[in-house]
């Protein structure tokens, strides 16, 4: 059977700027996020930001609250859109992109893991554990560093998102060792309603700790069938670039492309375009999220933002006609906000189409308007959540 729209898109780029919402959304005050906006905030306190191109794309006319000069012939089409699921979590966010909408929470666990899966974890990896607190991850191995390479016990620490991480020096416990544990405590924790365990080697000394790029994560998988997993089954190649195949556990991901950081992860994503590979390229740009929103630096996630905005229009080179770009995020995580969770914000949408001139989109009602119009471009059943806007962007 022929699809109406099979064969019009070869080539879909999407482009998640991870914890880069676009403010507060109307229920935000549920999750103490009154008022939290990433992208204005972190525009107005990095000064003399430069923004050209994500400005020619439409961001200042999505989200004038930015300040950004709103476009008066936008390179792509703008929106922004609402998060459907409940929630605020990495997970949720990207499973909501790709049709599947979470209506029950992640189970959370503000007063540290209970003793009978800490006993669990320790019995079966042969090392104690420390720390087993809610915890900002660069913080607790300055704390807890120096005694966790004299005894050799994994940190062990949690956050307002429901999440096992096991931080470990990788002189002092070998990283297979430290990736075999993450394997092992998965299988105790998400049975009990944990939603990713994450594997967090360090280097340094004493009072000059850091995390290194050999981050691994082990995400429970999708509750439904994703947008990504009918593509696959179609014939059409999923490539994750960066942390998409673990955010997925695998599932309709059929080519995965291991990138660190953001720089690494955008060129590949060029790269793998210029290389001629088509269907769905889907790119996690974990730095914003990881290293400036959390530690709320908006300095660095400014100048990270500019390292995106001044690699569009290499992206613009490769692509050619039968092509899309998406560039969006799957929640918020203002650099200027209190704490160091995650917020709960509408996100931009940004659709560019070689040789078409952008439209207004809207705010549309959940983020899966993205997965519905991946399936629409490539012909295929979607996950019957969403609404297309390929027409809006494409005709």
């Amino acid at each position: 059977m022929t699809l109406p729209n099979q064969g019009r898109i070869k080539r879909i780029v999407l482009i998640v700027l991870d914890g880069c919402g676009c403010g507060a959304l109307p229920d935000a005050d549920r999750y103490g996020d009154a008022g939290a906006d990433t992208l204005a905030h972190l525009i107005r306190a990095t000064p003399g930001i430069q923004l050209p191109n994500l400005s020619a794309w439409g961001l200042g006319a999505l989200h004038p609250a930015t300040g950004l000069p709103r476009a008066e012939h936008p390179r792509a089409s703008y929106g922004r859109m609402a998060e459907r699921s409940i929630g605020k979590d990495t997970a949720t966010g990207h499973w909501e992109l790709m049709g599947v909408v979470t209506n029950q929470p992640f189970v959370t666990f503000p007063e540290g893991f209970p003793k009978e899966m800490i006993d669990a974890f320790t019995e079966a990896t042969g090392r104690g554990v420390l720390g087993n607190c809610v915890a900002s991850g660069t913080e607790i191995i300055q704390a807890l560093g120096e005694e966790h390479q004299r005894t050799g016990r994994w940190i062990v620490y949690t956050s307002a998102d429901s999440v096992f991480q096991v931080a470990a020096h990788e002189e002092t416990i070998p990283l297979e060792e430290l990736y075999r544990a993450c394997e092992t405590a998965y299988g105790i924790v998400t049975p009990r309603g944990v939603a990713r365990v994450i594997a967090r080697p360090f280097r340094g000394e004493p009072g000059a700790y850091y995390r290194t790029e050999n981050r691994h994560d082990y995400t429970v998988p999708p509750p439904s069938e994703t947008v990504m997993q009918k593509v696959v089954g179609a014939g059409i190649e999923v490539t994750g670039i960066g942390k998409i195949r673990d955010i997925f556990a695998g599932r309709g991901v059929s080519r995965h492309i291991r990138a660190t950081n953001n720089a690494d992860i955008t060129r590949r994503t060029i790269e793998a375009v210029r290389g001629g590979i088509t269907g769905l390229i889907f790119a996690n740009l974990v730095d914003f999220d990881m290293l400036y929103g959390h530690r709320r630096n908006p300095e660095g996630m400014g100048r990270a933002l500019e390292a995106f905005d001044a690699a569009l229009p290499d992206l613009e080179a490769v692509l050619s006609p039968g092509d899309l770009a998406i560039v969006t995020a799957d929640h918020g995580n203002d650099p200027t906000w209190h704490g160091t969770d995650h917020c709960r914000e509408y996100v931009p949408l940004l659709v560019y189409v070689p040789g078409k001139e952008g439209r207004r989109l809207g705010t549309r009602s959940t983020f899966a308007d993205v997965g519905a119009t991946i399936a629409d471009a490539f012909g295929v059943p979607g996950t019957g959540v969403g609404t297309s806007f390929l027409e809006e962007v494409a005709s």
